[in-house]
Order: structure tokens, then C-alpha cells, then sequence
């Protein structure tokens, strides 16, 4: 039976909800720098985290220094921070988030790769300013998304599907790969991150960033099925912090290769640069290499690593 939103269990969810309404109703330059207050409160508030992005940012980037990490760590979180406020904007900021600036590079790209009616597969990783990138993105090109539902959290679901279904032209369940295909051939550009550890099933370790890790081979296999070209899509806030510069780079021509690992390879390269570009702005608190190669050492400390056995594995 499907819980009331209105239930008890969901009042932690309705206080969110509150926060992010009340800061969504601020303009964008202040609920920017509230959010970045909030992020760089963010190390005292979850140790578990920041030992997780630090980890990872050793493990990525072995050549910065203790010094150079922990500094980076620290713009990092501040940029999550701020991605709490661009969630906010994005979900209840009205029509005055239109007005933030959002230059968008390379469209001729998607355009060339959709000339003939083929369908588009938009690949990117998981960057802090997706929620508020997409909206804007929206505004020039017609798109849809593949999310993770928040299962344990349905009203917080139900508010994210209900706004990214208003700016965008669907959001698709990662788990609904016929409505993904079927999108797909219907001509809609779909964006999809495969840069997330979600287990060994229908994954091949390959290196990210230099470091082996279990990965997804759904980018090969939506391919395949929907014969869509590959279009690598990245997206940053500029270093003012007042807009949003978004980047389509040209077709990554020949793929599908026929190779899960060479596709996993390549689309792990096309990742890294976006990463290494702006590394500040991704989302290194994911525990990215939760599942080592068979023989190898976990890469997180117990702490670190204790949902290592809770994830099943990616759908497809």
C-alpha cells in the first residue's frame, strides 16, 4: 500500500522540501552564497564524506600534494553546498532562474548528430550543478534524463520528477529501459552518466582515472538498441559563479565498438577530461570503487565501505 505524503515518516522530507522552497524563493546570487556557507560547513557536519572525497581525490590524483587535496576537498564541498541551492532554484526559484546566464558551446555537434533523425545518447558524468544545468539546458534543447529513483525517500521523488518533467522532456527510471530505448527512438536526446560504482553485475572493471573500477556497460547496450550516436555533453558553473557554461563535444564516431571494455574504456576517457577540466565541481563523495577487481583490497576503510554489499548491481 502506497504511504501518504502527509505520513509522519515523511516529515523529514517535508522539512527539506521547506528548506529548499525558502531558499529557491531567494535571488540566485545570494542562495548561491548561502549554499556555499553551507557547504563549507559540511566537513564538521559528515567526517564519513569528506573521508570519502579525499580517499577518492588520493586514489584519482596521486600526484597533488596532502595539501593540494585537502584544499581542493574544501572548494569541492563548497560546491556542493551550492548545489543544494541550485536544486532549490531549479525546483522552486520560479521564472527569474531563466534570467541566469547559460551559454551554451557546441550545438552544432548535437545538431550534426541528429541531421538524419538518429537518435542522440548524451553522455556526461555526475557534476554538483546538474539539477540547475538541466533546466537551463532545457530552455535551448529538447532533452530528457535517466535518474536513480529516491525509493527510501518517495516524496522527495515525487517533487523531483514532477519539476525535471516540467523543463525537460521526460525523466526516465534508469530501470525502464524500454522507456529509455523508446525515447530514444522517437528522437528525444537522452542524457546518461555511467560514472557511478553500481556493482559487478553487467559491468567490466576498466580504469577511471587511472584506477580500475567496476563499470556499467548500459551506454553499449542503449547503443545498440536504439542505434543512437554518443555525444559527450559537459557543464560547469564559471569561475564568477553568475553562469553556467555548457560544452557538446562531436560524436564519438565508431561507437559501439562490438568491445564492452574498449566502450567502457572510452566512455571512461570522455568522463576523465570533463573531470579533470573542473574537478572542483564533481561528485567526489560517491564511493567510486567500492567494488575492486577480484583479489584486490578495498580501496575505503570499513567505515568508508560498509553499503559495499547492499548494491545489487546495475539493471542493464
Amino acid at each position: 500500500m502506497t504511504r501518504s505524503p502527509y505520513h509522519p515518516h515523511n516529515l523529514g522530507q517535508w522539512l527539506m522540501l521547506a528548506v529548499l522552497w525558502l531558499v529557491g524563493r531567494l535571488p540566485p546570487k545570494i542562495a548561491f552564497e548561502f549554499g556555499k556557507f553551507g557547504g563549507r560547513r559540511l566537513p564538521s557536519v559528515s567526517n564519513q564524506r569528506r573521508g570519502i572525497a579525499l580517499r577518492n581525490m588520493q586514489l584519482c590524483m596521486p600526484e597533488l600534494t596532502p595539501q593540494a587535496r585537502e584544499s581542493l576537498m574544501r572548494r569541492n564541498l563548497q560546491y556542493m553546498g551550492r548545489a543544494g541551492a541550485e536544486t532549490a532554484l531549479a525546483w522552486f526559484g520560479g521564472k527569474k532562474v531563466d534570467d541566469i546566464p547559460c551559454h551554451v558551446h557546441g550545438l552544432e555537434h548535437l545538431q550534426a548528430a541528429q541531421a538524419d533523425g538518429q537518435a542522440v545518447i548524451l553522455l556526461s558524468g555526475h557534476f554538483l550543478c546538474i539539477e540547475l544545468a538541466a533546466r537551463l539546458i532545457g530552455q535551448q534543447v529538447d532533452m530528457a534524463v535517466i535518474y536513480k529513483p529516491l525509493r527510501k525517500k518517495p516524496l522527495m521523488d515525487r517533487i523531483m520528477l514532477r519539476n525535471r518533467r516540467r523543463t525537460l522532456v521526460d525523466a526516465l527510471p534508469r530501470d525502464d529501459l524500454r522507456g529509455i530505448v523508446r525515447a530514444l527512438k522517437k528522437g528525444v536526446p537522452v542524457w546518461y552518466a555511467g560514472d557511478q560504482d553500481y556493482g559487478t553485475n553487467n559491468s567490466v572493471f576498466v580504469p577511471f582515472m587511472g584506477v580500475p573500477a567496476a563499470t556499467v556497460t548500459g551506454l553499449t547496450r542503449l547503443a545498440r538498441l536504439s542505434k543512437a550516436r554518443v555525444v559527450p555533453i559537459f557543464f560547469h558553473a564559471n569561475q564568477a559563479g553568475n553562469a553556467y557554461e555548457v560544452t557538446f563535444e562531436p560524436a564519438l564516431e565508431g561507437f559501439p565498438t562490438g568491445s564492452d571494455v574498449l566502450d567502457a574504456q572510452w566512455m571512461n576517457g570522455v568522463i576523465e577530461r570533463g573531470i579533470r577540466a573542473h574537478p572542483e565541481q564533481y561528485l567526489w563523495v560517491h564511493r567510486r570503487f567500492k567494488h575492486p577487481p577480484p583479489g584486490e583490497s578495498p580501496a575505503y576503510r570499513n567505515s568508508l565501505q560498509k553499503r559495499h554489499n547492499r548494491v545489487k548491481g546495475a539493471p542493464w
